[in-house]
């Protein structure tokens, strides 16, 4: 199992380290697939709600998921047709997202039993969410950009980590038998 986990990580690392570079060298398209990888999941969601439908047995749920399996058909739609504006509302998202994480991250360092520096690093960590969503909403436009940028850079440093803890976890595997071999010898 222990060589497993490691090649897995190994693995991982290496193509998010590919992905991290691809998307750093070509920002455009890594925002573009992004909505395109939005498209094919509302295309999905879309097939998943008419089998719904289709499987319940009374009427009400049956119109219910027709409705939220053409909105999704819609999504998809509307994705890959406007792509720019797709774009837009994702930055939007991904904006509003970061505010109300950053408020609820500022709101739990004032929970109960909080250490000092944990406190400070919720309320500085909350801060800056709330910061990149705000210029996230101020700049729509560069943020789209910028959300490639820091998906590619974020990329780059969780293969680098993956690969180093992979590669470590293969080492320890290899010691640990030594290393059980001398406790049990002495």
């Amino acid at each position: 199992m222990v060589k497993s986990l490691s090649t897995s990580l190994i693995v991982r690392g290496i193509l998010a380290l590919g992905v991290g570079i691809m998307a750093l060298a070509w920002p455009g398209i890594t925002v573009l697939a992004l909505v395109i990888l939005f498209a094919v999941y509302a295309f999905i969601a879309s097939g998943l709600e008419a089998m719904r439908a289709f499987s319940s047995a009374k009427a009400g749920p049956v119109i219910g998921h027709l409705l939220l399996g053409l909105a999704d058909l819609a999504a998809g739609v509307i994705a890959l047709a406007w792509p720019a504006p797709t774009a837009l509302v994702l930055v939007l998202i991904v904006g509003a997202w970061a505010v109300a994480a950053g408020l609820v991250e500022i709101a739990a360092a004032f929970g109960a039993g909080e250490r000092a520096g944990t406190r400070a690093m919720f309320v500085l960590g909350g801060l800056v969410s709330v910061a990149f969503g705000v210029v996230l909403f101020a700049h729509p436009g560069v943020g789209a950009l910028t959300l490639a940028v820091l998906f590619g850079l974020f990329n780059l440093i969780y293969g680098a980590w993956a690969l180093v803890q992979g590669i470590e976890l293969r080492h320890a595997k290899k010691e640990l038998p030594a290393a059980v071999r001398e406790r049990v010898a002495a």
